[in-house]
Parts: structure tokens; C-alpha cells; sequence
């Protein structure tokens, strides 16, 4: 806009208002219709783009973070509860359960309806029992590749991984109307999932919507091998618009069934309990529509919150910590300013994986365990800390996550060891040393040793880089970057193309067994980025896998949490503190502690919000 346009835009706002000062009394007197209440719209950011919107092509956080608000699973998280707790949201009620936990039977209700769509020709769609049936088969797939195939392959669902390998040995079209005896529609309304093995945890899975909400076979029929650009569901939003990794736009679906914000959080939470008190009864969702930019950029993410573009700012940048919460807590500006911070020591960690599969750090003789091992000990974690995180994290002792079981806060192990002094000497131990004498260590047999560290082209990344180069030359190791978009790196990692790369994991269930999914052997190049196989931690992992929680269980993520050590297949950094800041007219945020669906139960004040956005 400019100097002249902002003028007479100021002047023309000055002559409203002195026209409305003028004319109070007549207006008062004069009965006007009723202006329609203004849209509620929600604008904020993601840090990194997304890779599309089928549930089953997905498996990283961003796409995860939209797809609950368009598809829906058969249970959610009660949105207060700490701890999290399970409540039905299209079943009818929670599942029937056999004593030996193979037979899940599960009631859906009936009036839930898609969105309507041409797929439909016109008629209104409910959803239906036979709708899961489906939506589960399609990870089983072939040709969709799904990344989470692994993951549903684990629930050992009669009979689908043997409709899968007919598809691939015959070289023919996956059948997913094919009938199998662990997938069945009972009735309308009534699924049954039988299962090969006892699976107690079940539940946890059937309440994700990110991955497993229901998709209405028409409308992946129609579109084929574009369905990452075309969901449909029954949740409480719609995609309106998707410039890929720029900007996405959802609007309230108008079909949405009716739905009332309801949460029990605990008696002794005190914010829990003022967010159910003031939202008890509301019609969900309450908001209009979502914009979402994508700003890889710390500073321009920073900035656009502030000249309240944005009115939500999830994870605030490291760089912007000590001026916005000083101590911890919101800084007295933004604290006048009628903001609010939310900060959790999240579910999650950040980790580097080494591709086992790699000649020069991967393998499982002695050396090349002491190479990963002396990588390890020459992370400065706490440097990371202070300076690249600002102090927003905790020193990680395992891969376990905080919330979840497995995670103990008083378990140590050498993974959260900084010391460069043993690195150099089980480098020296092991035949890492100067052949050449060049400075730099060589490998055993003479060639170079060189680590490759993937990274991202942004200011944060090259934070990172800058701790990689500081870390290796204090052991003399050469480094080199490869840098990359994230989505292609994404790619890179499940062929196995790369060395190293540092990235974060969020749990997305209160059970600790999926992050042993980064180590588990049949995981490999899917949730196993590593590539990682060890007899003694696949068996753990199939144990862990049947049995109910408890000390015994416990026992087991303790002998896993070791090998981790021992090994260093992967280095696990950091869990993170995380601290989203909301601007004054955005109400009822709270960060969820596992998958992150959250729209629905937000609303926004207009009336405080800038007269112009």
C-alpha cells in the first residue's frame, strides 16, 4: 500500500467514524437489521511444508497435523485430560474386547456423513463399519507404499498381510474388497478386527485420525494415485486450497454432524477446569476457517506473529527465546499485550540416526561401533542446548519420550555423556588416526574418513551445522553438509541415502513401544530410518508388543534402552521444552501431549482482534 493509499484509507476511516458519532442517537432510534457475525478465521505457520493429505501415503509430522481435522478415527483424546484418556468419536461407545485381546468388536454410530463430494453423485454418504474395513486394507496396498504399512502390519490383522503378498506375488491389483477374516463389517454398523497375536494397545491406534480416520472408497477410486491432493472425510474441516508447500486453507465443514465440546480434565487442574467451564456445551468446531503459511524461516515466522498476522505461534523460534520468555515466563510486553504462553516438556525428541547400511559409519563389528560411539560422546549436547536451543530442552539418556511408557526421568546412560577426551581415545583405540598426516583422522584401512551430515538450507539448520563442524574438529573428523529440502531428504533417508541427519519424533499414544519403531529390524526404511537389525531388540520388541503394561513390561524397555547405548544406532539429543504463544483474542489453546488436533476446540474473540488482517 502506499504512502497516498494509506492516507486516504486513514482519512476515509477518521470520516466513518465521525459520521457513527454523528449519527448514534438516530441509529439507536432507528431499527437496523443484524450485521452477520464476523468469519473466525485462524492464521499461523507451519515450520516446514507438508507432503499431502492421504493418510495412507503419510508419515511426517506437518501432513499428521491436518489430517485429524479432515478424517476421523474410530476414538479420539478427551482434549483436557491429563492423563490422556480415550472416549469414542464415531464409534458408539468403547469397543468390546475379547479376554485375550484378538477380538475387537466396535460399534459405529449411525447419521455420520462424508463431505459431500461429486465421488457421491449427489447423494449424502454416511459413513458405515464396511468404510474402516477399507480404509484399514489400503495401508496393505502395494502400490500406495505406505510408510505406515509396517505399523499396521504390527497389529497382525488376519489374513491382510496375506491378501498383500497375493497382490505382489500375483503382480496384480490389491483387492481390498477381497473379504478377510480380520477385517469385517458384522453389520451396517458393527466392525470386528480379529488379530493373530494379543494386541492390549489397540485402542491407542484406533485413535489416531492423522492415519487411520475413515476414507470413503469412491472418492479413492476416483482419483487414483492423486488422492494426497484430494481428501475427504467426516471431520470438522474441508481443504479449500493447497499451493504446495506455501499456504493451505481449510473452511468449517457445513455438514459437520452435531458435536459439543466436552473434556473432564482433572479437579486439581486449574486451567483444564476454566476451559471447560467456559466451552462445556459449545458446538465444535467454533471457528471458521485455517490459513496456514509455510516459513521455514525463523525471523519471518518471528515477525509475522508479531504484526499480528499470525495469531498463534507454535514452537517459538530458539533465536527469539530470551526476548519473549525471559526466565521461562512471557515477557511483561507481550504479557500486556494480553498474550499467552503455553509450554510443555513435550512427548518427543530430537535424534540423529546412522544408516547401519553405510560403509563408513554403519555396521556392527567393533570399530564401527566405536566410531558411532565416539560421534556420540563428541556431541556437545548441553553447547546445543544453550546455544542453539536456549535452553529449551532436557538432555536425552534413550529414544524413550517423556508421558509415555518406557520413559523414566531418573534413568541415565552414557547417550547423554559429553566428553571429547573418550572419543579421541576409542577413535585412537580402534585405528582412527592421521595416515596421512594431514590433521585429520583416516579410516582403519588408510582411506578418508569423512561424515556426512544432512541438513536443511535455513538459518536454524546452519545453527546446527555450525555445532556439527565445532563437534568433529575437536576430534579431528572432516565433515561435509548436504543440504536439502526436507521432504527430499525425507526421501533420501527411506532409500537409505544418507549417512546421518538430526530430525524430531513426537509420540503419537501414551505407549512407548512405537519409538522402539526407529530400531526395529521389519521398520526398516520406514519408521527404522537407520536401517538398524539386531536379533536381541526385534525379540524385546515382540515381547513388548504382547504383553500388558506393567514392572515386567518396564523390565523390557530397559534391556531396549540399553542396546540403544551400547550400539549407538541412533544418538538420541534432546527432548524439547516447547513454548507456543497465542495472541489475546485466541481462546482455548492447549497443547495436546500426543497427536496434534487441536482446531476444533478453539475459538477466537473478533471484537479484540486488529480492525484490519
Amino acid at each position: 500500500m502506499t504512502p497516498i493509499q494509506k492516507f486516504l484509507r486513514a482519512a476515509g476511516s477518521l470520516l466513518c467514524l465521525g459520521f457513527l458519532h454523528i449519527s448514534a442517537m438516530s441509529a439507536a432510534a432507528t431499527a437496523a437489521p443484524e450485521e452477520p457475525a464476523a468469519r473466525k478465521v485462524f492464521r499461523y505457520a507451519f515450520l516446514v511444508a507438508e507432503t499431502g493429505f492421504d493418510p495412507a501415503q503419510i508419515s511426517d509430522t506437518y501432513s499428521l497435523t491436518v489430517t485429524p481435522h479432515i478424517f476421523e478415527a474410530l476414538y479420539s483424546y478427551d482434549y483436557l485430560a491429563r492423563p490422556v484418556k480415550a472416549k469414542p468419536l464415531t464409534a458408539a461407545a468403547m469397543p468390546e474386547v475379547s479376554a485375550d485381546f484378538k477380538t475387537w468388536t466396535i460399534k459405529i454410530q449411525p447419521g455420520i456423513y462424508f463431505t459431500e463430494h461429486p465421488a457421491f453423485k449427489g447423494q449424502k454418504r454416511e459413513l458405515v463399519a464396511a468404510d474402516y474395513v477399507y480404509s484399514f486394507k489400503r495401508f496393505a496396498d502395494p502400490a500406495l507404499k505406505s510408510p505406515m504399512w509396517n505399523t499396521v502390519d504390527e497389529w497382525g490383522v488376519s489374513g491382510l498381510a496375506a491378501l498383500r503378498l497375493s497382490a505382489l506375488n500375483g503382480k496384480r491389483a490389491f483387492d481390498a474388497k477381497q473379504p478377510i477374516e480380520g477385517l469385517r463389517a458384522l453389520d451396517r454398523y458393527t466392525l470386528q478386527i480379529k488379530l493373530d497375536q494379543p494386541r492390549p494397545r489397540l485402542l491407542e491406534q484406533l485413535a489416531r485420525s492423522d492415519l487411520f480416520g475413515a476414507v470413503a472408497w469412491e472418492v479413492a477410486e476416483m482419483y487414483g494415485r492423486d488422492t494426497m491432493e484430494h481428501p475427504v472425510g467426516t471431520g470438522p474441516f474441508v481443504l479449500k486450497e493447497w499451493r504446495r508447500s506455501s499456504r493451505m486453507v481449510f473452511e468449517k465443514n457445513p455438514g459437520y454432524r452435531e458435536r459439543f465440546y466436552d473434556a473432564e480434565p482433572n479437579a486439581d487442574d486449574a486451567e483444564g477446569q476454566a476451559l471447560a467451564a467456559r466451552f462445556k456445551g459449545r458446538r465444535i468446531p467454533m471457528i471458521d476457517r485455517v490459513e496456514i503459511a509455510i516459513i521455514e524461516e525463523n525471523q519471518p515466522r518471528w515477525l509475522s506473529f508479531l504484526n499480528r498476522e499470525h495469531d498463534f505461534l507454535e514452537r517459538l523460534p530458539p533465536d527469539f527465546v530470551n526476548v519473549a520468555i525471559p526466565h521461562g515466563k512471557l515477557a511483561p510486553n507481550l504479557a500486556k499485550q494480553g498474550m499467552q504462553l503455553s509450554r510443555v516438556l513435550a512427548a518427543d525428541s530430537a535424534f540423529t540416526f546412522f544408516n547401519m547400511e553405510d560403509p563408513t559409519v554403519g555396521g556392527y563389528s567393533a570399530e564401527k561401533v566405536a566410531l558411532r560411539r565416539a560421534l556420540s560422546l563428541a556431541i556437545d549436547v548441553e553447547g546445543e542446548i544453550r546455544r542453539v536451543r536456549r535452553g529449551q530442552a532436557i538432555i536425552a539418556q534413550s529414544l524413550m519420550l517423556p508421558h509415555t511408557s518406557g520413559y523414566s526421568a531418573s534413568y541415565k546412560s552414557s547417550m547423554g555423556d559429553y566428553s571429547p577426551a573418550r572419543a579421541n581415545a576409542l577413535l585412537d583405540l580402534y585405528g582412527y588416526v592421521d595416515r596421512d598426516g594431514d590433521g585429520w583422522r583416516d579410516m582403519p584401512d588408510g582411506s578418508p574418513l569423512v561424515i556426512e551430515v544432512a541438513n536443511q538450507p535455513d538459518a536454524l539448520s546452519r545453527q546446527y551445522d555450525e555445532l556439527w563442524q565445532r563437534n568433529l574438529n575437536a576430534v579431528r573428523i572432516k565433515a561435509r553438509f548436504m543440504h536439502g529440502k526436507w521432504p527430499e531428504q525425507l526421501k533420501m533417508a527411506r532409500a537409505g541415502k544418507l549417512m546421518l541427519w538430526y530430525l524430531g519424533t513426537v509420540a503419537a499414544a501414551p505407549d512407548g513401544l512405537p519409538a522402539l519403531q526407529r530400531l526395529y529390524g521389519p521398520q526398516a526404511g520406514n519408521q527404522n530410518l537407520g536401517r538398524f537389525k539386531h536379533a536381541e531388540f526385534d525379540a524385546l520388541y515382540d515381547r513388548l508388543q504382547l504383553m500388558p503394561d506393567g514392572p515386567e513390561r518396564e523390565a523390557l524397555f530397559l534391556q531396549a534402552k540399553r542396546i540403544q547405548a551400547a550400539l549407538m544406532p541412533m544418538k538420541t539429543h534432546v527432548h524439547r521444552l516447547v513454548s507456543d504463544i497465542s495472541q489475546p483474542w485466541l481462546i482455548g489453546y492447549r497443547r495436546p501431549l500426543f497427536r496434534y488436533d487441536f482446531w476444533q476446540y478453539l475459538d477466537i474473540d473478533t471484537a479484540r482482534q486488529p480492525a484490519a488482517r
